[in-house]
C-alpha cells in the first residue's frame, strides 16, 4: 500500500496539474470571456483591431474554458410561454384541403360539384351539390387517412371523417391530436433553441414544462422583451397567389382566401389564395444580403421538393403576381417575370440592416409551429447576480475556513495534508465543470459547499483508523497502511450511495435540481481521489523523508 510505483505518482501529480490548468481560467473569468467572444466574433465577423486585442488578452495556448454562470448569477431573461396547440389543428386541415379536393374530384361523377364551407379550427366541411354520392365521397377521402405513429395511438388513424347533411367533415382523431401536440411542443423547444443560440447568448434554459409550456431562460440579455422580441416572432412565411388587391380591409375575400396588409402600412391589401405554394418548413437557409440598388436584403434557398413546387409554379403563371408572406403582412408581392428554376431567391422590402439580419435568423431557425402566449416574464439584473455570486463566496469561504481549522486542530499534520488535498479537491471540481461546460447556479454552489463539508469525511475515515492502529503498537508505516486499507470499504459505500442519490436527482429533476446534482456527483469524484491518492501520496512521501519512529494523529 505504501509503495507507490514511480508512474502512479507521476500520474497523481499530472492529474491535480491539469486539473488545476483548467480550473486557473476562472480566476480570471472578464478577460477570458472577453478572449472566448472575441475568437467567436472573428470567425463569423471578421477580425477588427478591437477584437484582436481583445482576443489577445489572454494566451491562445492556455485553456480557456470556463464555468458558465446561470441566471441568478450573471442575470438575465426569464420567460414561461404556453404554446397554442390548437393553431396546428387548422393549419393541418388547411394542409389537407388540395388533397381531400383532388380525391372527390375523381369521384366527381358520383358527388357533383364542391365547395369548401367555413368551419371551425381543426375540421375541414365540403358541401356536395349532389349528397346522394356521399357514402363515395366518404370512401375516397377516408383513403387518405395514414396510420398514427405512436406507441398510445397504435391502430388509429390520423383523421376521422363523417358526414351532416350534405356536408363532409374531416377533422383530426384525438390520438392524432396528442400526437401533433407532442411534436408542436418538441418542433417549438427545438426552434426557440436555435434561435436563442444563433444570437449568441450562452447556457440557456429552455425545457418543458407540463403539456403544452416551455420555460426559456436565457443568462446575460438585457431584458425579458427584447428575447420576445427575438422568440415571440412566428415567422412564419410562406409564398402565396395573389387573386387581387384592395383597400377595403373589412372587404369578403371569398373562400379559400385571405386578405393580408401590406408591410408598409400604405392601406393596400392584398387577398390572396389561403394555402400557399410552399412555406417557410422548405427554406434550408437564409442569409442577410444586398440588393442590386444596395439596400438590406435577405436571400434564401429551398430544399429540392420546395425548389420543385416554387420551379413548377412559377413556370405555369408567368406575367402574373405571387406574394411573400411574413407572419400575416405581405412583404412584396412581385410579378413573376420568368420561371425561377434555380431554388434560391431574395427578399427585398424596407429593412434596415438589423432587421434583415435578425429576419435571416428567424427564417433558418425554422417557423414556430404555433404561436407563442407569454404567462410570465422576469428580467434579472446584473446587479442581483452579483449579491448573489457574493453571497456564495462568503458561504464557500466560511464553509472553506471552518473546515480547514477543524482539520488542522484535530488532526495536526496529518490535517494539514487533507486541507492541502481539500484546496486541490476544489480546483478539480472547477475544471471539470469548465471541460464539461456545465453551468453554475446558486444551487449549484450549494452543491460545491456540501462537497467542501463532505470531502473531509474519507480523510477523517483514514486519521481515526490509523489512530486505532496506532494503540495496538503497530508501527507508523504499518498503521498507515491499515488505515488506508480497513477505510476504504466504507468510504466507497458512503461515497456510491451519495453518488447514486446525486444520478437520481439528475435524472428526475430539473433546472437549479440537476445544477446541484452535477456538482454534488463532481465534488464525490475528486474527494474520492484526493482522499484516497492525493493524501496518501503526501503522507507516503513524507514518512520516506522524515522516516519518523512514532507519530501522533
Amino acid at each position: 500500500m505504501l509503495n507507490i510505483a514511480l508512474w502512479k505518482r507521476a500520474a497523481i501529480v499530472l492529474v491535480c496539474l491539469y486539473g488545476l490548468a483548467l480550473a486557473m481560467p476562472n480566476a480570471f473569468y472578464s478577460r477570458v470571456e472577453g478572449h472566448n467572444d472575441a475568437v467567436s466574433a472573428i470567425e463569423t465577423q471578421g477580425a477588427t483591431p478591437a477584437l484582436v486585442a481583445q482576443r489577445d488578452a489572454w494566451p491562445g495556448w492556455l485553456p480557456s474554458g470556463l464555468v458558465n454562470l446561470g441566471l441568478d448569477l450573471r442575470g438575465g431573461a426569464h420567460l414561461l410561454a404556453e404554446v397554442q396547440v390548437s393553431d396546428v389543428y387548422a393549419d393541418r386541415m388547411d394542409g389537407m384541403w388540395p388533397d381531400v379536393r383532388d380525391a372527390l374530384r375523381d369521384v366527381r361523377a358520383q358527388v357533383g360539384t364542391i365547395r369548401r364551407q367555413a368551419s371551425a379550427p381543426g375540421e375541414l366541411r365540403v358541401r356536395l351539390s349532389r349528397p346522394e354520392g356521399m357514402a363515395d365521397a366518404l370512401t375516397a377521402v377516408r383513403a387518405l387517412a395514414r396510420p398514427v405513429v405512436t406507441l398510445t395511438g397504435v391502430g388509429s388513424s390520423d383523421i376521422e371523417v363523417r358526414a351532416e347533411g350534405d356536408t363532409l367533415i374531416v377533422s383530426l382523431s384525438d390520438a392524432e391530436k396528442l400526437a401533433t401536440d407532442d411534436r408542436t411542443i418538441q418542433q417549438s423547444l427545438e426552434i426557440v433553441r436555435r434561435r436563442v443560440d444563433e444570437v449568441g447568448t450562452r447556457e440557456p434554459t429552455i425545457q418543458r414544462q407540463g403539456s403544452n409550456r416551455i420555460l426559456i431562460q436565457v443568462p446575460g440579455i438585457g431584458s425579458a422583451e427584447e428575447l420576445k422580441a427575438l422568440i415571440g416572432t412566428t415567422a412564419r412565411l410562406t409564398f402565396n397567389p395573389v387573386v387581387g388587391r384592395t383597400s377595403n380591409a373589412a372587404e369578403n375575400p371569398g373562400p379559400g382566401n385571405v386578405i393580408y396588409p401590406d408591410i408598409a402600412g400604405d392601406g393596400t391589401y392584398y387577398i390572396l389564395e389561403k394555402s400557399p405554394v410552399v412555406s417557410g418548413e422548405d427554406l434550408t437557409d437564409s442569409q442577410p444580403a444586398f440588393d442590386q440598388n444596395g439596400r438590406p436584403s435577405v436571400t434564401f434557398r429551398f430544399n429540392p421538393a420546395g425548389a420543385r413546387k416554387f420551379g413548377q409554379y412559377t413556370s405555369d403563371n408567368v406575367g402574373s403576381p405571387f406574394a411573400i408572406v411574413l407572419d400575416g403582412e405581405v412583404i412584396s408581392a412581385p410579378v413573376i417575370r420568368e420561371a425561377i428554376l434555380g431554388g434560391s431567391g431574395q427578399i427585398t422590402g424596407n429593412f434596415n440592416l438589423d432587421e434583415s439580419t435578425q429576419l435571416a435568423i428567424l427564417l433558418r431557425a425554422g417557423a414556430l409551429p404555433a404561436k407563442m402566449v407569454f404567462l410570465e416574464e422576469r428580467t434579472i439584473g446584473p446587479e442581483l447576480g452579483q449579491d448573489s455570486i457574493d453571497a456564495g463566496k462568503i458561504a464557500s469561504l466560511v464553509a472553506f475556513a471552518a473546515v480547514l481549522f477543524f482539520m488542522w486542530a484535530s488532526y495536526g499534520l496529518f490535517g494539514f495534508f487533507a486541507n492541502a488535498a481539500l484546496i486541490i479537491n476544489v480546483g478539480l471540481i472547477f475544471g471539470l465543470l469548465s471541460v464539461i461546460g456545465a453551468t453554475l447556479t446558486l444551487p449549484g454552489i450549494a452543491g460545491i459547499v456540501l462537497t467542501i463539508g463532505m470531502a473531509v469525511d474519507a480523510n477523517v475515515l483514514i486519521f481515526e483508523r490509523i489512530r486505532e492502529e496506532l494503540k495496538s503498537a503497530r508501527g507508523p508505516a504499518r498503521a498507515i497502511e491499515l488505515g488506508y486499507e480497513k477505510a476504504l470499504s466504507a468510504i466507497l459505500d458512503a461515497n456510491i450511495t451519495t453518488f447514486i442519490t446525486a444520478t437520481i436527482l439528475f435524472i428526475l429533476g430539473s433546472g437549479p435540481v440537476r445544477g446541484f446534482a452535477v456538482t454534488l456527483a463532481l465534488g464525490i469524484l475528486t474527494s474520492v481521489f484526493t482522499a484516497i491518492f492525493v493524501t496518501r501520496l503526501m503522507i507516503v512521501m513524507w514518512l520516506e523523508r522524515r522516516r519518523p519512529k512514532t507519530i501522533t494523529v
